[in-house]
């Protein structure tokens, strides 16, 4: 029997007063004028996770302009647009009332990218929003009352106000999708102009704080223009010609004093992966889908790996081509993670001289007197960085101490208070006068490290039905037992993505591990069938708490799986 709104709220309050358990009765479906509510889970307790729910509406109802369904970069940023309309109004028109999370109705708030969600989704049929209540108590008492007023008041108008097209700033909608399909647009346009990354004049680079991401909008706000000889002009099919920086393929470096916006242009850089929000500033910064950002990270777990690209001879006859272990040193970690984002399908390199092992970076000519490269196992950074280019492996790279590299570039920006200039011609002169007389180390070998085939992830305890996952925020990723840090993958940006890398995890162990699939074959398989099913085809259960990771970010949390089990393919 279908039962409607006001069988719920007759439910509601029969249970006024009773345990919390009573709201165990409000589970299913229920018809509303315009649209069905599902109420799918309901928690245990006031301090519980909160209540899952969700709304259905026909396009009848909702009509959204087909336009806005035509291609998958559209399509996601109108549900990236309804997801952050509902969050701010749901937050608006609810408030907390009684014990722990009771009284409040919240879809996790997105911050400054459009990311693929499954909070909202859309479909030329329907539009479907996933949210959390917190179904309200006094204590374990409850508070039917409440309880009526949220969900057959509260989320009715959420609903009207932010699932309906005629309720919505047509305008404002139109922008976000446009501006999305603008920088999408400049992305795919980035490989027939021989570039690795785009940064459009205008632009607003520097963020309120490292724990803000919002734009700077006070003090000396400078906005981005490009030097003359770098500039390029591309054309948006929205927005038309935009003009700005390209930063060609190869190897670039990004030089300059201190505080002079050298790491705050490659973090935006680093972010361009990503469409951005109107009015953020780096609407149109676009990078190859492909770029990856690489740092030193003391202590990771190593497994399996093939750094002897990098690192070999070892002292003790350690095996550097099948190299693990738990708790790399700084540039044995760099090494794994260059080699790993390759594997991945990485394709450009972002780096930080703040962020890299000394040690790996460069080895000058008085140290390579000191120290005999036969006692030396490390192959530096540089006399690596234009065989990677040879092989179509583009670095962007942030300096401010070790000119040596002046050598191995082909393109050199300097940030001049947070102005670009291309300063290649005066750092070839200066690369000319002052030599720095340091030997090349390592072969001209190519980059051909041994294929990897995992064989466990290894978190699924004997006899366990379905290990439990849990994230927190971007840095941390629980399976079972064991705990993947992710605070030096810095291209997680947003919660939903580590929630979807936890359970993709699962899944791939569950589903798709057969011992001989390679990690890039994994990769591809686990992407085929998210295109085909969607994100939820990893959930254990209905939800929208998932944001869409890229295969790069996935494999950067399997490999820091200290469990892993691997065996290569030499």
């Amino acid at each position: 029997m279908s039962l409607t709104h006001q069988d719920l709220a007759s439910i509601l309050r029969r249970i006024d007063g009773r345990g919390y358990k009573a709201y165990q009765d409000i589970r299913g479906e229920y018809t509303f004028p315009g649209f069905r509510l599902y109420v799918d889970h309901v928690q245990a307790d006031p301090f519980a996770p909160p209540s899952r729910f969700r709304v259905r509406i026909s396009q009848g109802v909702a009509k959204f302009p087909l336009r806005y369904l035509e291609s998958v970069t559209r399509r996601v940023a109108l549900a990236d647009y309804l997801a952050r309309l509902f969050s701010a109004t749901a937050a608006r028109l609810t408030h907390s009332q009684g014990t722990g999370k009771s009284g409040r109705v919240f879809m996790a708030r997105p911050g400054q990218e459009i990311l693929a969600r499954n909070s909202v989704l859309v479909n030329a049929d329907e539009v479907e929003a996933r949210f959390s209540v917190g179904l309200p108590a006094a204590g374990r008492r409850i508070l039917g009352g409440v309880a009526e007023d949220i969900c057959c008041r509260a989320i009715p108008r959420i609903v009207q106000e932010t699932l309906i097209y005629q309720s919505l700033a047509a305008s404002d909608l139109e922008k976000h999708v446009m501006v999305a399909e603008d920088a999408e647009a400049l992305r795919g346009l980035l490989p027939d102009y021989g570039l690795v990354a785009f940064v459009a004049n205008g632009s607003i680079l520097p963020r309120r704080s490292g724990v803000d991401d919002r734009p700077l909008d006070r003090g000396n706000v400078v906005p981005f223009a490009s030097p003359p000889s770098l500039e390029v002009e591309m054309r948006a099919p929205n927005r038309g010609p935009v003009r700005g920086m390209g930063i060609p393929r190869g190897v670039t470096l990004i030089v300059g004093g201190g505080y002079h916006g050298k790491s705050t242009l490659l973090r935006a850089i680093e972010r361009g992966v990503y469409n951005h929000i109107p009015g953020d500033g780096r609407e149109f910064v676009v990078t190859s889908p492909f770029a990856v950002k690489i740092r030193a990270e003391d202590g990771r777990a190593i497994t399996g790996t093939d750094i002897s690209y990098f690192i070999s001879n070892l002292p003790f006859g350690a095996d550097t081509r099948h190299f693990s272990t738990e708790n790399a040193s700084g540039s044995t970690s760099q090494a794994a993670n260059i080699i790993e984002a390759l594997e991945a399908g990485a394709r450009v390199l972002l780096v930080d001289e703040d962020t890299s092992a000394t040690n790996f970076m460069i080895r000058d000519r008085r140290m390579q007197a000191l120290v005999a490269k036969e006692k030396e196992p490390i192959t530096p950074f540089i006399d690596r960085v234009r065989l990677l280019s040879e092989k179509g492996i583009s670095t962007v790279l942030v300096l401010g101490g070790s000119g040596d590299y002046l050598d191995v570039a082909d393109t050199v920006i300097m940030m001049d208070e947070y102005r670009p200039v291309d300063v290649t011609g005066r750092a070839r002169e200066v690369a000319e006068r002052f030599k720095t007389g340091r030997e090349l180390e390592g072969d001209r070998e190519g980059f051909r490290p041994a294929v990897r085939v995992p064989v466990s992830l290894g978190f699924a305890r004997p006899g366990d039905r379905r290990t439990k996952t849990k994230a927190r925020g971007t840095d941390t990723i629980m399976l079972g037992h064991e705990e993947i840090d992710l605070r030096n993958v810095e291209q997680v940006v947003d919660p939903g993505q580590t929630r979807f890398i936890a359970d993709a995890l699962r899944y791939l162990e569950a589903r798709l591990l057969d011992g001989k699939s390679t990690v890039p074959e994994l990769l591809a398989k686990l992407g085929r069938e998210i295109a085909e099913k969607g994100m939820d085809v990893v959930a254990p259960f209905i939800h929208g708490e998932y944001c869409l990771a890229r295969p790069i970010e996935i494999a950067a949390a399997m490999n820091r799986l200290r469990t892993l089990e691997i065996k290569q393919l030499m």
